[in-house]
């Protein structure tokens, strides 16, 4: 899986690489080994790690190959993923029931795909970006002779499709990347992240692609959007680069690469306007999500590991106040989002896993606040 929406997945696995406990089943140091209630096929119920109180009754999805991103649809009974299970080289997408059931992948197979999400509120048509038309294979993974870096596809496009089985519609057709697109929550804007201005910036479009409007324009990346509950926010992800670094940037993103280990999170109006910076810790911050109240963000970040190899899920107020780390589960927890009626969490992780290096998708009742 190459590519997060919110950051590349690779770039986290090759973190990861030097990790122990990756095999899910042993606990932190200082905790008891954790049980696991078998039941085959899944979903399984398995055991929350010590210290993640906002957890009951977390379910495990999926098991085996690495899945991502996987995001509510409208009515709270389905969820739409990327993954490359096999036989699929690289991304593709699929949907199932919040139990895991009625898996059927939707994407044709060709190309890689990344970052779908629910567009209408009927639950009827979905949306995703794809590299197909470029080509039907996978794009090639970048030159890392300059260290890690995660590759920006011009032949990245967003396309529409009706459930089950209907035509792909085209939204973007513009020279560069376009990604990263989520939706409000009436279904009336998609926000997105596109280089069609020659930088990594984030826009909004209508539903069919229309009235494209730019909402960022300092020098950097900004990506990673989600829209606040009552769609007057979006939060996102963002690096704004300097002097010799900003030259290093723009030097890398003519190659078609981004270096994405240091990102912090930012809020904003849905039209652009008054930016707040919420984190400001030299860390790998992204996919940040509202909680339902609006109020707060829950994140994946490395802050404070050693070596960076560590991603846990934060929760942080909007203001950058009364930081709270959410998961303690060794390797990757990230890419939350809380279901319509608030009261479950769906997120992806390392735990549990059969083998090391896969992430698979879990979903949770939500404690909240105690």
């Amino acid at each position: 899986m190459t590519v997060f929406c919110r950051l590349a997945l690779p770039f986290l696995l090759l973190l990861f690489s030097g990790c122990t406990n990756q095999g899910g089943t042993t606990a932190p140091s200082g905790s008891q080994t954790r049980s696991l209630v078998e039941v085959d096929p899944l979903p399984r119920l398995i055991d929350n790690f010590p210290g993640e109180n906002h957890f009951a009754n977390v379910i495990q999805l999926t098991d085996g190959a690495e899945n991502a991103e996987a995001y509510w649809s409208f009515n709270g009974q389905r969820l739409i993923f990327q993954t490359n299970r096999p036989p699929h080289s690289c991304d593709q997408i699929y949907i199932m029931d919040v139990d895991g059931g009625n898996l059927k992948q939707i994407s044709s197979g060709d190309g890689r795909t990344t970052c779908a999400y629910f567009l209408t509120p009927d639950d009827s048509t979905v949306l995703w970006a794809s590299t197909h038309l470029n080509s039907s294979d996978c794009p090639p993974v970048p030159d890392r002779s300059q260290g890690y870096v995660w590759p920006v596809y011009d032949s990245y496009d967003i396309f529409s499709k009706q459930l089950p089985d209907g035509e792909l519609v085209q939204l973007t057709n513009n020279p560069g990347y376009d990604a990263e697109a989520t939706v409000s929550p009436d279904g009336s804007r998609i926000v997105f992240t596109s280089m069609r201005d020659g930088d990594l910036d984030i826009y909004t479009m209508a539903a069919d692609g229309s009235d494209v409007k730019r909402l960022t324009s300092t020098p950097g990346y900004d990506g990673g959007p989600f829209f606040s509950p009552d769609g007057t926010m979006i939060c996102y992800r963002g690096r704004h680069p300097q002097g010799d670094e900003l030259t290093e940037f723009r030097r890398l993103l003519s190659e078609g690469v981004v270096r994405p280990s240091k990102m912090d999170l930012f809020v904003m109006n849905s039209d652009g306007g008054d930016v707040v910076r919420i984190t400001d810790n030299g860390a790998a911050n992204f996919a940040p999500f509202f909680t339902p109240d609006g109020k707060s963000l829950l994140f994946s970040s490395n802050m404070g590991t050693d070596g960076g190899r560590e991603f846990d899920i934060f929760k942080v107020n909007i203001d950058g106040t009364g930081m709270e780390q959410v998961t303690t589960s060794p390797g990757f927890d990230g890419f939350p989002m809380f279901s319509p009626d608030g009261n479950r969490l769906v997120f992806c992780s390392n735990r549990n896993n059969s083998q090391q290096g896969e992430t698979n998708i879990f979903v949770a009742d939500w404690l909240g606040e105690e």
